[in-house]
């Protein structure tokens, strides 16, 4: 899912979920909004209304512009029209499958203008350092990273 969130022009920043966090996987930013996701990898039993009012509450707390709850299997009727009611977007298993194929035909289609990896030639995407002594620092990170760790710096 970070991946697609980053080319469709995000900043993602993986929080690994769990924690103080309030389950927030993901921290998308762009134009000075904020999206917060979670992901939930339950295929054989429903995403349930808790789980969406517990991440509106947090949406709201953080004073985030949006939501999304990510799952494998499906939402519960009553999750569903909490969703619709508060502005949680909800995306189950099959929508999921459909934006993973997405994904993957856009890996051989990069955007215009894109960096190339330097080790590989695949394109890359634009990352904010989250550790380290550039922590914070923006640079350009493969899309095939873990398997390929090229980077470029960024001009911003």
């Amino acid at each position: 899912m970070a991946r697609r969130f980053r080319r469709q022009g995000y900043s993602v920043a993986e929080t690994g979920g769990g924690g103080a966090d309030g389950g927030v996987d993901l921290v998308l930013k762009r134009d000075d909004e904020t999206t917060l996701v979670q992901c939930k990898q339950w295929r054989h039993q429903s995403v349930g209304v808790t789980t969406v009012r517990e991440l509106y509450g947090v949406m709201t707390h953080r004073r985030a512009a949006a939501a999304i709850i990510v799952t494998a299997g499906d939402f519960s009727e009553e999750a569903v029209s909490f969703a619709r009611a508060s502005g949680v977007r909800l995306i189950d298993g099959n929508e999921l499958k459909a934006l993973i194929a997405g994904v993957r035909s856009m890996e051989d289609q990069p955007p215009e203008g894109s960096q190339r990896c330097p080790r590989c030639g695949s394109p890359m995407v634009l990352s904010t350092a989250r550790r380290g002594s550039g922590a914070g620092q923006r640079f350009f990170g493969c899309t095939r990273y873990p398997q390929c760790r090229g980077t470029l710096p960024s001009s911003s």
